[in-house]
């Protein structure tokens, strides 16, 4: 009976010490989700407000003024983002492309295209992992390598924007990611335009789009999606015809900034 006992004891204790001793184990994640409404407002997303707010990150801009800001997600290229890129330049629209380690070793140009034509380089890890499992030294690698690739080939030595892999996320690494001197930057307004396979024409980019949109809307694209390359320009036009603006995510963060020093909150 005794050596039952130290047996279970010691199986309680190595387990304490696994789950609790190691924070990758038994930290609660979340996967980046938003109430849809057809009012064209922006939508609520619950519980996640106030952790975002804790740490400063974004998913849209509440002030109501019809302004835009456009981002794009490149984890591999499949032929359409130069095309994106001329239009981005022809209508004189920034955006910020979320790259990872293999984008930028394996498409060298087109990120030094981005960052030459005005464009915000974010952080989208190295390795594209879930940063919610890591520690927070590995954390910091994945960032870490990943602003490195990018200072070695571009004039942007700092990346100050992350969006994590998958849109996964908990309390833990928004802390971490703030302690490290990231903006996490989510998104208001998106569609399932990353299947290659199960492209609809850029018709349906548009409206998928319109549909959803509203003021200080924070768009998440793919540049994979021969529809979304299809609709920008299209998309561009209409939106700046019904009085919106494009804005870059520094001006985000520069407006929110602003109250807070001149008013102290």
């Amino acid at each position: 009976m005794r050596k039952l006992f130290l047996v279970v004891s010691s199986l309680a204790l190595s387990l304490f010490v696994f789950f609790y001793m190691n924070p990758a184990v038994h930290a609660q994640s979340f996967g980046w989700g938003y109430k849809k409404n057809s009012d064209h407002k922006v939508p609520e997303i619950g519980k996640y407000r106030d952790m975002l707010d804790k740490y400063g990150a974004y998913y849209a801009d509440h002030s109501g003024d019809k302004v835009v800001y456009l981002t794009f997600d490149n984890g591999y290229e499949q032929g359409y983002t130069d095309d994106i890129l001329d239009v981005l330049k022809a209508e004189d629209v920034p955006a910020t492309f979320f790259v990872t380690g293999h984008y930028v070793k394996s498409e060298p140009d087109l990120v030094k295209r981005m960052a030459n034509e005005g464009h915000i380089i974010g952080n989208h890890s190295y390795h594209h992992p879930d940063l919610t499992i890591l520690t927070k030294d590995s954390m910091k690698m994945e960032l870490e390598e990943l602003e490195k690739a990018v200072a070695a080939i571009t004039d942007q030595k700092q990346l100050k924007y992350m969006r994590p892999p998958k849109g996964v996320f908990n309390e833990r690494s928004l802390k971490w990611a703030n302690d490290l001197g990231y903006i996490h930057i989510f998104w208001s307004l998106a569609f399932a335009d990353w299947n290659t396979k199960a492209q609809k024409g850029g018709q349906y980019a548009f409206d998928q789009i319109m549909k959803q949109m509203h003021p200080g809307a924070i768009i998440l694209l793919h540049t994979v999606s021969s529809d979304n390359a299809d609709a920008l320009s299209k998309l561009i036009k209409e939106l700046k015809s019904q009085g919106y603006q494009f804005k870059s995510l520094d001006d985000l963060v520069l407006k929110d900034m602003l109250p807070k020093a001149i008013y102290g909150f």
